[in-house]
């Protein structure tokens, strides 16, 4: 997911929390879940660095007699899991959403890999698979900042260890907490809110009560926003082991966001592109990105 541009303040106050809710959040969010990885240039390079990983560490899918089994836990509307799919791997997508299941299946049957992708509504805090069921696991796009309660954020990380087979690779990305400080700057609104989320990072109804009370909707649906240190800390305190950590739209962070991917011409694209690809590890760079990504074993 991508951190959007906060509304202007508003002289009523705050009264719509409704959107706080994720899972009421990303069913009106409908098919722009689908559609945010090619519509700008943030969200491609997003796309792009999430499976250039997913190419390096997953197993080989050669034998089509025996894919490998792979879980998309709070994989929204499919992009990764019809990307898969059509890669040779049995996808099976988790999701808490009932209208982001339903685009996924629609996506699933639109590109023709329906019979490798299975679509189960599901919280990932209590996945409804046997213990060591998978080859791989992806949590991708943000489905762990979602989890505001750090419990919760533990209890996902602990099923993501159960489901997945030792030795198996495990993808984790989140939402970073300085890009989206730079946005909460932009907007003068939402400057109440700064130093408390510069300090925990968790963006709730609570935040909203005490730091945006002068506004009429919050803008966003609820999150925590991790900084890279803490998103490898609490993978390894859940059990696994960090290979790798990777700051997806890196220095391009938020600036992409505003660049309409249509618009740019295809060098353009490719120029950015491969650069940020050559700085992604950079250890500033990737806590500045909007997403952070993690690949670990279990």
């Amino acid at each position: 997911m991508s951190e959007e541009s906060p509304p202007s303040p508003s002289s009523e106050t705050l009264r719509d929390l409704s959107g706080l809710d994720p899972e009421t959040y990303y069913d009106e969010y409908g098919h722009e879940e689908w559609d945010r990885l090619e519509a700008t240039l943030g969200g491609h390079l997003e796309f792009e660095g999430t499976t250039d990983y997913l190419r390096r560490y997953l197993p080989d899918a050669t034998d089509e007699s025996n894919p490998p089994r792979v879980l998309d836990a709070g994989g929204g509307a499919g992009r990764y899991s019809v990307w898969l799919a059509e890669r040779g791997y049995e996808v099976t997508l988790a999701d808490l959403s009932q209208r982001q299941c339903t685009i996924a299946r629609e996506k699933a049957r639109e590109h023709d890999v329906a019979a490798s992708v299975t679509v189960e509504r599901a919280d990932i805090r209590q996945l409804p698979f046997d213990r060591d069921r998978f080859d791989a696991v992806c949590c991708t796009g943000g489905p762990l900042s979602h989890l505001t309660e750090e419990t919760d954020r533990s209890q996902a990380l602990e099923e993501l260890r159960r489901v997945a087979r030792a030795d198996s690779p495990v993808f984790v990305s989140v939402m970073g907490r300085l890009a989206v400080l730079q946005n909460l700057v932009r907007s003068v609104g939402y400057a109440p809110g700064v130093p408390a989320l510069a300090t925990d990072g968790t963006y709730d109804a609570a935040f909203a009560r005490e730091h945006l009370d002068h506004l009429e909707e919050p803008g966003f649906t609820a999150c925590h926003f991790f900084r890279a240190p803490e998103l490898e800390a609490v993978l390894e305190a859940a059990g696994f082991r960090v290979e790798a950590l990777a700051g997806l739209e890196g220095f391009a962070a938020n600036v992409g966001e505003r660049h309409d991917l249509e618009d740019l011409d295809a060098d353009v694209v490719d120029s950015v592109t491969e650069a940020v690809r050559e700085h992604r590890t950079d250890p500033a760079v990737v806590d500045l990105s909007n997403h952070i990504l993690a690949v670990a074993r279990v």
